[in-house]
C-alpha cells in the first residue's frame, strides 16, 4: 500500500459536534429537534447578546448577565437539528463569535485586567481549534473531556454566576486555569497513548525521510 493509501482520510466533521453544546444545550435540543431554523436562532440569540451587553455598555450589570441565558434558550432549543440546511455551517461560528464576544466586551467593561480576559479567550479559542482539526485526521476527542469544557454556553453562564456573586475576576481566573489544565491533561494523554512507530513512521535513524514513504 502507498504511503499516500495509509494516510487518514479527512472526515468533514458534523456541525453538531462542531457546535460545542453544554449538557443543558443539548438537553434543550431534544425538546422539538428539527423544529427551528439553527441558523435563524443563532444569529438571533447573537443579536439578544449583543443588544443586552449594548444596553449597559458591557458593563456588570443584571441585565448584562442574562445574556447567556437568552442565548442559551434561543439557540440550545436547535442542538438537535440535523444541520443539514444550505447555510447552517455558518452556526458554529455565530456561536463563537457570540461566545467570544461576550467575555470580552463583559470583561474588558467591568474591570477584569486585560491579561486574564487574553489567556480566558486563548484557552477557549485552542478547546475549538482542537474541535475542528482532530476529525480532518480521523480523531476526535472523547466525550467525558469535552463535557468537562463545559461547552459555549456553560462556559458564559460559569463567567455570569461569577458576575452575580460580585467575583467576576475570580471566575475569570478560574476558568481559565480549568481549561489550560484540561487542554494539557488532554495533550498528554494524547501523546502518551500514541506508539512511537506511528510518530517515526516514513523516517529514517537520522532523521530523513525513508525513500519507501515518499
Amino acid at each position: 500500500m502507498s504511503g499516500a493509501a495509509r494516510e487518514a482520510v479527512p472526515r468533514r466533521p458534523d456541525l453538531r459536534f462542531l457546535r460545542d453544546d453544554s449538557h443543558i444545550g443539548l438537553l434543550l435540543g431534544r425538546i422539538a429537534p428539527g423544529a427551528f431554523p439553527p441558523l435563524l436562532t443563532a444569529l438571533t440569540g447573537a443579536l439578544v447578546v449583543g443588544i443586552l451587553l449594548l444596553a449597559d455598555q458591557g458593563r456588570l450589570t443584571g441585565i448584562t448577565l442574562c445574556a447567556p441565558v437568552a442565548s442559551l434558550l434561543l439557540s440550545g432549543l436547535t442542538s438537535g437539528h440535523p444541520h443539514d440546511g444550505r447555510f447552517d455551517w455558518l452556526v458554529p461560528p455565530v456561536l463563537r463569535l457570540t461566545e467570544y464576544g461576550f467575555l470580552t466586551v463583559l470583561g474588558s467593561a467591568s474591570g477584569v485586567p486585560g491579561p486574564l480576559v487574553f489567556v480566558l479567550l486563548v484557552a477557549v479559542v485552542l478547546h475549538h481549534r482542537d474541535d475542528v482539526t482532530r476529525p480532518a485526521v480521523g480523531m476526535v476527542r472523547p466525550g467525558r473531556v469535552r463535557a468537562a469544557a463545559l461547552g459555549w454556553d456553560g462556559r458564559m453562564l460559569v463567567v455570569a454566576a461569577g458576575g452575580a456573586l460580585e467575583s467576576l475576576t475570580a471566575a475569570y481566573g478560574l476558568l481559565a486555569a480549568y481549561l489550560v489544565a484540561l487542554l494539557v491533561r488532554e495533550s498528554v494523554r494524547t501523546w502518551s497513548a500514541t506508539p512511537v512507530t506511528d510518530v517515526r513512521d516514513g523516517h529514517n535513524d537520522r532523521g530523513g525521510v525513508d525513500a519507501s514513504s515518499t
